[in-house]
């Protein structure tokens, strides 16, 4: 279903950049296209954002911070040490 008429920006299009990780509005406006032109779809961009990460939390799929790709929990860590 089309969200964003707009910039032609469907639900698919939207939990595919959350599930690949674009967590912001601002985020889904710079990969998709959407909320940027009227911000009529805005509100339904949120919803299906938040519908997502809700069922990737109740899965526990989603990415915490130490998952992430160059995250350190210590500042003093250093890759690949002793490897």
């Amino acid at each position: 279903m089309y969200v964003c008429i707009c910039k032609a920006v469907t639900d698919k299009a939207i939990r595919a950049a959350v599930l690949e990780g674009t967590r912001t509005l601002d985020g889904l406006h710079k990969e998709l296209g959407c909320s940027g032109q009227c911000g009529r779809c805005e509100p339904h961009v949120l919803e299906i954002r938040d519908e997502v990460i809700q069922q990737q939390t109740a899965q526990g799929l989603a990415a915490s911070p130490s998952t992430l790709p160059g995250f350190s929990s210590s500042p003093y860590q250093v890759a690949n040490a002793g490897s």
